[in-house]
């Protein structure tokens, strides 16, 4: 026995030469001899993936540099004797674990969801015999009956097939079930939907019956390789998890740049080394934005909550702003951008122009009306049970305002010759509705060129059948035949059918969904490159891809073998590829796969969307994996990292949107905490080069960041969206959240806010204030500048004017709790004693809330400016190009 080349050939083998390969035959294997290969090559089951547990989600989220500086800043802390530091910042990131942990523990089990398609019972051959045995005993060679209704359980090779249809869109996410067909031979280069010779674990029998020899189990089956990339690959870092490592890394060098020159200095200067480094820890604690890992947590959550209310689940807090992030999106077809319904969309009756349906016609003429009734007749659904196909038929008939169950009635149903890939076509045989006649009439549907050779048809009429077979054809339609006659006995062979009358055809299409063009157009503001990823035929896929706007040219179409012969090339012709292309049409998982990683590796932040087993591995590579709600399964649903509950490509847009908001909101938390932060060394430093005492100690750092930033930068999370978010383009991928605007912005702030503090400091100093009561005064001016800050954090570019403070009531009483808390200090005795804090007259108070608005003025006359330097810079692109 040959299994490798069994597995690897099977398509390209004759039944004999499959069966000498497998060391079988058409009578199964012995028990014996099922045993033996059960023992050696194990069971047929798929990969079990790591399993997650909760303590592994917890302990996850401190896997982030930012932690690793507070964790380091927080040992200090307990070493230097301050435990009421360390427990501060301790707080701080386990309170951050909670919340993440709540959000994350749906953990990814995308090879369990596998294994479970893959279970069940099988009936095989066993010497002659048939038995049902369990599906994870099969074993190579086993010979396995498949029947409708069956799910395939592993890899076959068919050596018989009698009409046997199988729907593969779990793998090839082909929308229409596929006709097998065992005597076939394939070349080796034909991907998985063109293997008509082969059945695939997980897929499902839709119509006929087979038998097939078993070729490939568990981890080597087509499913199995899917669930091997599930399970064994890594998932892409989303952009705010490599911003924030970037932004982190840049500044922990700063920041201990700056604290070791001032340790340095007071050093130098006759300070105790223990008192200096308690105060670099305090500096370091004030200075490092711990709310912010809180503040980022909180701000992905209220946006997962929100998306929550536009159908979009979130399964993993970063991919919010991974999905707003995003300036590609690779989305399937079937059941994403279509409906996963055929529908009858032409009717093309003999010698006349195809008609095209919609609500606003009435095209049901006498001649339609007779394809219809044959559609009616020559079909085995019932309801909206049985075949696509048969389904839609009936749905037509309905539109057409008849009653088929009436019809039906009206006759005796004598014969029945279901659809076989053989002779490509169904017949049914009537009692004649005219009574007296005594005649039956038969009825049938198929392939156009297969119901031609049974009709009495001209040249020239044939000619004509032809052409509206290739209009149908080029606009993605699948195309059904039909013809009636009387029957010459009252049964049907397959032979007999001639002299048949020709009624026409229909042409069918799995219609994209309403809402999906404007969806791709409003992705396309928002400078989103879409495209369609399907297992469907180049064809279909164009028709569908102009329909929507995504292509219009057959240049734009990438098939599954264009793909292989480019990435056979070169990796450079398969990227120049994948690039140009807008519709990518019969792919296999693994070149879906590929397509992402070449997208990635070109620059994109991908999203990809999906149902489909054949997805997930996609899914799991692209930065943010979109599955469907009620279309997805379960594998696809497990892999992602968002779900869309109601299956609309519009919701994706919506969630876009809402990751906008998300990552807008975390750069105004960025902005808040490291312009304090930094005004605050800024401070710091002026007072020591100029020969000062400290201008804060190290409790009032602490309490600074603990009553201004601990309380307004979570409510300032809550911000709502500004309305322009998808008036934007995205983001660079390589662009730092210390862009050109934010380092100019949070240096001014900075600036103003360290120097106007360090005067008035000298300048009480100098007036005879003792020490602590500079000291006192400084805190609360620190104060009242943070609470003003956060007005104008609230937007980039808008004046804080124009900004509503009733827009966000939690932050508007987040900044008057944090004055309130600290006049409340002031004022309380033994919690001033302890800060270092002590009541000021309202005079003085006023005169720092004046001094506090001059970071507000400040600010604005930036925001102006920055508006003004835009408009101008974009009237003159705008005067070059014309």
């Amino acid at each position: 026995m040959d299994d490798a080349q069994l597995r690897l050939r099977a398509w390209t083998l004759s039944r004999e030469e499959a069966f000498a390969l497998a060391d079988s035959s058409a009578s199964g294997l012995t028990e014996e001899e099922a045993s033996a290969r059960l023992v050696r090559f194990g069971p047929n089951e798929l990969p079990s993936g790591v399993q997650v547990s909760l303590a592994r989600v917890f302990f996850a989220q401190f896997k982030d540099p930012l932690i690793y500086i507070l964790l380091i800043t927080g040992l200090l802390s307990v070493f230097l004797g301050h435990s009421s530091d360390a427990w501060f910042i301790f707080g701080v990131l386990i309170f951050n674990a909670i919340i993440g942990s709540a959000q994350e523990y749906s953990a990814e089990k995308s090879a369990q969801a596998l294994k479970a398609m893959a279970s069940g019972k099988s009936i095989v051959l066993r010497a002659g015999i048939k038995r049902e045995i369990e599906s994870k005993n099969l074993v190579i060679g086993d010979v396995v009956w498949l029947e409708s209704g069956n799910k395939v359980p592993a890899d076959l090779r068919l050596f018989s097939s009698k009409g046997l249809e199988v729907d593969e869109s779990l793998l090839t996410g082909e929308s229409l079930p596929v006709a097998k067909n065992s005597t076939l031979v394939c070349e080796q280069e034909a991907v998985l939907a063109q293997r008509q010779n082969m059945c695939f674990g997980g897929t499902l029998v839709t119509r006929g019956r087979g038998l097939g020899i078993v070729c490939a189990t568990g981890i080597h089956s087509a499913l199995g390789k899917i669930a091997q990339n599930v399970s064994l690959g890594s998932s892409t870092k989303t952009p705010l998890v490599l911003r924030m490592e970037k932004f982190t890394k840049k500044l922990a060098l700063l920041l201990a740049v700056a604290v070791v020159v001032i340790g340095l200095v007071l050093v130098s200067r006759g300070e105790k080394p223990v008192d200096v480094l308690i105060l670099a820890v305090a500096l370091g604690v004030a200075a490092i934005p711990e709310g912010l890992p809180v503040a980022l947590t909180v701000a992905l959550a209220i946006a997962s909550r929100r998306m929550a209310r536009r159908n979009v689940i979130v399964r993993k807090l970063s991919a919010v702003e991974a999905l707003g992030s995003c300036t590609f999106i690779g989305t399937d077809k079937t059941g994403t951008l279509t409906i996963n319904e055929l529908t009858v969309k032409a009717i093309a009756p003999p010698g006349q122009e195809c008609l095209f349906l919609n609500s606003n016609q009435n095209l049901f003429s006498e001649d339609v009306c007779k394809l219809i009734e044959a559609g009616i007749l020559c079909n085995e659904a019932h309801a909206n049970s049985g075949d696509a196909v048969d389904v839609a038929l009936l749905e037509l008939a309905t539109l057409a305002g008849m009653d088929w169950e009436k019809k039906r009635s009206e006759r005796e149903l004598i014969d029945q010759l279901p659809f076989e890939s053989e002779h490509r076509f169904a017949a049914s045989l009537w009692s004649n509705e005219s009574e007296g006649e005594g005649k039956e009439v038969v009825y049938i549907k198929g392939a156009m060129e297969k119901v031609l050779e049974m009709c009495e048809l001209s040249g020239a009429q044939k000619a004509q059948a032809h052409a509206q077979l290739q209009e149908l054809a080029l606009r993605g339609h699948r195309v059904l035949a039909f013809a009636t006659g009387e029957a010459k006995n009252n049964e049907l062979k397959p032979f007999e059918l001639s002299e048949l009358k020709f009624l026409g055809m229909v042409g069918m299409i799995d219609p994209p969904r309403r809402d999906a063009k404007a969806a791709i157009e409003a992705s396309r503001r928002a400078g989103i490159e879409v495209a369609m990823i399907t297992g469907d035929h180049p064809v279909t896929a164009l028709a569908i891809g102009k329909e929507l706007g995504l292509a219009d040219s057959e240049q734009q179409v990438a098939g599954g073998a264009e793909l292989k012969e480019a990435q056979s090339d070169s990796q450079s012709e398969f990227d120049s590829l994948v690039i140009r292309s807008k519709v990518f049409a019969r792919v296999d998982p693994q070149q879906k796969l590929d397509i992402v990683k070449s997208l990635i590796r070109q620059g994109h932040f991908v999203a990809v969307t999906g149902d489909g087993a054949n997805d997930a591995p996609a899914l799991k590579a692209a930065h943010v994996g979109i599955a469907m709600g009620k279309m997805g399964t379960d594998v696809a649903k497990e892999t992602a990292d968002l779900i869309i509950a109601d299956d609309r490509f519009s919701s994706i847009v919506h969630g876009i949107e809402e990751g906008r908001v998300a990552y807008g909101n975390i750069r105004k938390v960025v902005y808040l905490l490291i312009s304090t932060g930094v005004a605050e060394i800024i401070l710091f430093c002026l007072s020591i080069g100029f020969g000062l005492p400290l201008p804060l100690s190290a409790v009032q750092l602490l309490w600074l960041n603990l009553v201004t930033n601990g309380i307004q930068d979570v409510a300032l999370a809550f911000e709502p969206k500004e309305g322009n978010e998808l008036e934007l383009k995205p983001r660079a991928p390589s662009e730092s959240i210390f862009d050109s605007l934010m380092i100019q912005r949070v240096g001014l702030s900075a600036i103003v806010m360290g120097s106007v503090a360090f005067f008035n400091y000298a300048y009480l100093l100098k007036n005879s204030f003792s020490h602590m009561e500079a000291q006192n005064h400084t805190l609360l001016l620190m104060v009242l500048f943070e609470n003003i800050m956060i007005g104008n954090a609230r937007s980039e570019k808008r004046s804080t004017f124009l900004v509503s403070p009733w827009r966000n009531p939690l932050l508007l009483l987040g900044t008057l709790a944090a004055q309130g808390v600290h006049v409340w200090a002031m004022t309380w005795e033994p919690l001033g004693r302890f800060i270092g804090a002590a009541p000021v007259s309202f005079a003085d108070w006023l005169k720092y809330l004046g001094m506090a608005l001059s970071v507000l003025v400040a600010v604005e006359l930036h925001k102006f400016y920055w508006r003004w330097r835009s408009q101008f810079t974009a009237r003159s692109r705008r005067d070059l190009n014309s």
